[in-house]
């Protein structure tokens, strides 16, 4: 229980440093997706399972919030964490070169897929300029953020984790 409460508490404060604190830093109107290197750090450290619910969370709080489509980013966020998820076997603590990798992989994805849906199909044709000027950005701007978060959330989860095993030991 104590878990679940903690994750909601970071998707919730990832939430909030997302749309309030990041966008007064935002550079060239840009700011980091935190919630996307919530959803991909629980995919690794958890794997698929929870990488799924967390990412269907962050989605669903963007989607309220902010979405005219209901479920949109709920469903990205959720694919990228169960396919994050997948890593989870060969995810090691002290690397944080696979996490920085599929974290950037991610963003592409989702600022690929956005794109598509969001402006593609109203024939807003201009990809390059798309890419230069907002993708790229999110990208860049996402993985410096993610050096520090990912940390914090690997120190979370990994307090976590040695909470959970001191309980299990008790009831052995």
């Amino acid at each position: 229980m104590a878990r679940k409460i903690v994750v909601f508490l970071i998707i919730l404060i990832s939430f909030l440093l997302q749309c309030t604190f990041f966008q007064w830093l935002a550079l060239g109107g840009i700011s980091p997706n935190l919630l996307l290197v919530v959803t991909s750090s629980f995919g690794f450290m958890r794997g698929r399972k929870e990488g799924l619910i967390v990412g269907f969370l962050c989605g669903l709080f963007i989607d309220i919030f902010y979405s005219d489509l209901l479920c949109f980013y709920a469903f990205l966020y959720m694919y990228i964490g169960y396919a994050n998820g997948f890593f989870h076997k060969i995810f090691y603590r002290e690397d944080i070169k696979l996490p920085m990798v599929w974290i950037t992989v991610s963003d592409f994805l989702f600022s690929f897929v956005s794109y598509i849906f969001l402006f593609l199909l109203r024939r807003r044709l201009d990809f390059p300029y798309y890419f230069m000027h907002i993708m790229l950005p999110e990208v860049i701007y996402t993985v410096f953020v993610t050096l520090i978060f990912y940390r914090l959330i690997l120190w979370i989860n990994g307090k976590l984790e040695q909470r959970e095993k001191r309980r299990e030991s008790k009831f052995v």
